[in-house]
């Protein structure tokens, strides 16, 4: 065999190496392409995958040197003069080792562990704690403004009621304008009208009377009026000191609000 025989033959020799190479590369290249095609069967591309692969073209073919990767994390580099790969890794695909699809987001979302459960009716505890002691802040807060009401015309009423049965004819005047300045509508009218003769009696009886209360209860009220039940007694005296039989007294009192004072309206007697 000459020389020029051999170098040909070495040509030829190189250039079976090289399309060997290069028809590994290409079934590496279609390998790879399957498995990209059955990934994106079970899942849809992203924003950014449709992104490369229209930048980087779909038909675009790398060289023999290149690595061929698929997603499953396969990699084959090929040698430039070899026709076989020099490394690669033979991971199993799902479909091989069994290993099931991936599942959907909402499958893959964790349960709620006891410490946040624990933890979640723990607030609902304390907000319920929270509600029930704001509403009995709030009703106890109600309650102990209707008692000082209600203290407030009882003693207005009772205050009343003294003054109207406590009378001296040694200063009848004055007592009788003492009961105008603590009554006011139906009730002020009516005994202005007759404070006159009031007086006159009174004087010339020449008697002095002083009243208590003995019991008393608010029957109804409002923010600015009450109707007031007092049992009171009075106990009379004549000029010359001899006191007389104390004499009884049933009466309902009706006690309105009249620029922040409390005042008598009405005054009934009780049978």
């Amino acid at each position: 065999m000459t020389k020029v025989d051999t170098t040909d033959l070495a040509v030829l020799e190189a250039e079976a190496l090289a399309e060997a190479a290069e028809a590994s590369a290409v079934a590496a290249r279609a390998r790879a392409r399957a498995a990209q095609l059955r990934l994106r069967s079970q899942s849809p591309p992203t924003d950014t995958e449709a992104a490369d692969e229209a930048a980087t073209g779909s038909g675009d073919i790398p060289s023999a040197t290149e690595v061929a990767e698929d997603v499953d994390g396969q990699e084959m580099v090929l040698g430039e003069d070899s026709d076989e790969p020099l490394s690669e890794s033979s991971d199993p695909s799902p479909a091989e080792s069994g290993d099931q699809p991936p599942r959907p987001r909402w499958a893959r979302l964790r349960r709620p562990g006891r410490r946040t459960i624990a933890l979640a009716l723990a607030a609902v505890v304390i907000v319920a704690a929270l509600g029930t002691s704001g509403y009995l802040v709030w009703q106890h807060r109600d309650v102990t403004e209707t008692q000082e009401l209600e203290a407030e015309f009882d003693a207005a009423a009772r205050q009343g009621v003294v003054t109207l049965t406590s009378l001296d004819f040694n200063r009848a005047a004055a007592d009788v304008q003492r009961v105008l300045d603590n009554s006011t509508g139906a009730f002020f009218t009516e005994f202005q009208s007759r404070s006159g003769d009031f007086t006159s009696v009174v004087e010339q009886s020449q008697v002095t009377t002083k009243g208590q209360v003995n019991a008393s209860a608010v029957e109804s009220m409002s923010e600015d009026s009450a109707v007031v039940l007092v049992a009171a007694t009075s106990e009379v005296t004549n000029a010359a000191g001899a006191e007389q039989e104390s004499r009884a007294w049933r009466l309902s009192v009706t006690v309105t609000r009249v620029d922040g004072e409390l005042k008598m309206s009405k005054v009934e007697f009780v049978p």
